[in-house]
């Protein structure tokens, strides 16, 4: 049946991942894992996880230098589940953080300090305390942050690397709200504004102990060209600074780039568009000086890791018809695809139907919308699409939802989080699972509710 994805290259990864998703969603439906009491589970392919990972360090690790290799960081905002945070970890990939939250799934998932990054335009005194003690990277936002740090390292070397981060101004992506470089940003120090440049210049020339630089651009909607832009921005501002230090002082400062992540995701298909090893090549075409030894690359890339890697599996309750148009209503809505609810044309989501069984669909496509159980009319996964009849019992599946849909769940209407299980398939076919995260139960919910 085409209805359900693409015709991507014989026997190449995109049919693979395609056959894994099939057997696991089959699999799923036959264990009970999606029955009546849950009617919605998200799942994760292990093996597409660790081909992403695996994909990334050679990217990298082919553009640079074998004796000065990269620091790749999750963005942990992408997949906050200890589970996940642990395998990535195992493959070498630390943690890109954002709150006090974000830190401590970090630690509990046994990431070093070497490999956590503090990232936040709201960093408290309490926060900016606990990174120098723990001795993990810390990107400063903004000059008021610096005069913060100036008081906590009196007298003191701070362990981690420190820098900050600025914002070239470059202008936004096809998606406003993911474009972090435009004029009026809130995060960074906008370098083109009157003085901007000047005052980072100072402030790294009065402050020996900041040895690193920060950008990112921006992620989903983000051209390439544009994201290297930005490290080609940040990149010539190291120089400036280390060309004065080595005036001042007979030695380099900036020992460290953060490039940031933000590598958009392919939603229209399984194939997996752009690639790492095409950003990495840009990138090594643009800032050659970028791989040559004299700085230690870091990213924190997390969308792009996980995407591909996840299916949601939801139930269909009902079907009905309105102002003859078809609706499908399932159990997935708003909860686990809050973007694509609330921003679809930004954030549109390929649908998969599948049998009762769990079989992929074969009926004739019909245009139908498929809906979620959240109680306001926008609550659509799907508008008006095409797809093969789906009929209470059956399920949609919402594809390359590996990162943020299902880990950072939308509390609305009280519904419980949904169960997620990491799976990998033998090589006789067999699907096998293990718990991520269990579903919640509603008691769980109405303690956490102040009940």
């Amino acid at each position: 049946m085409a209805p359900n994805s693409e015709t991507p290259a014989p026997d190449g990864p995109a049919v693979r991942l395609r056959a894994r998703r099939d057997l696991a969603v089959a699999a799923a439906v036959r264990q009970g894992l999606v029955d009546d009491e849950q009617p919605l589970v998200a799942l994760l392919d292990l093996r597409t996880v660790h081909d992403t990972v695996h994909a990334l360090h050679t990217a990298f690790g082919e553009a640079g230098t074998a004796d000065r290799p990269p620091l790749h960081t999750f963005a942990v905002k992408a997949g906050s589940l200890v589970p996940v945070l642990r395998l990535l970890n195992g493959l070498g990939v630390g943690c890109e953080v954002a709150s006090p939250g974000e830190l401590a799934l970090a630690r509990a998932a046994g990431v070093p300090a070497d490999r956590i990054v503090l990232d936040s335009p709201a960093k408290t005194t309490a926060e900016l305390r606990e990174a120098l003690e723990l001795g993990i990277t810390l990107n400063v936002d903004n000059s008021q942050e610096l005069t913060r740090l100036d008081r906590l390292t009196a007298g003191t070397t701070p362990r981690g690397a420190l820098g900050l981060r600025i914002n070239p101004q470059l202008g936004a992506g096809s998606i406003d709200a993911m474009s972090t470089a435009t004029a009026t940003s809130k995060f960074g120090v906008a370098l083109q504004d009157p003085g901007a440049r000047a005052w980072v210049l100072r402030a790294y020339a009065d402050r020996p102990w900041l040895t690193a630089l920060h950008c990112h651009v921006g992620s989903q909607g983000m051209p390439l060209e544009q994201m290297a832009a930005g490290v080609a921005a940040t990149y010539e501002l190291a120089e400036e600074i280390n060309e004065a230090a080595l005036a001042a002082r007979g030695r380099r400062q900036i020992a460290s780039l953060d490039i940031g992540g933000g590598l958009p995701v392919n939603f229209d298909s399984d194939e997996v568009s752009p690639t790492y090893g095409e950003y990495a090549r840009l990138l090594k075409d643009r800032v050659p000086g970028l791989f040559d030894g004299r700085y230690r690359v870091v990213t924190e890339f997390g969308r792009s890791l996980l995407a591909k890697a996840g299916v949601i599996v939801a139930r269909v309750e009902y079907t009905k018809s309105a102002g003859g148009r078809r609706i499908a209503v399932t159990h997935a809505g708003a909860q686990v695809a809050t973007r694509t609810v609330f921003a679809p044309e930004s954030w549109p989501l390929r649908v998969a139907a599948y049998d009762a069984d769990g079989r992929p669909g074969t009926g004739a496509p019909v245009r139908q919308d498929v809906a979620g159980p959240c109680c306001f009319a926008g609550d659509l996964v799907a508008r008006d699409r095409e797809l093969p009849a789906l009929e209470p019992g059956d399920h949609a599946a919402l594809l390359d939802t590996g990162a943020y849909y299902a880990s950072t769940p939308f509390g609305y209407n009280s519904l419980p989080r949904p169960a997620v299980h990491g799976f990998t398939v033998g090589p006789e076919g067999v699907p096998e699972f293990t718990v991520i995260r269990r579903a919640q139960t509603v008691a769980e919910l109405v303690a956490e509710s102040g009940g």
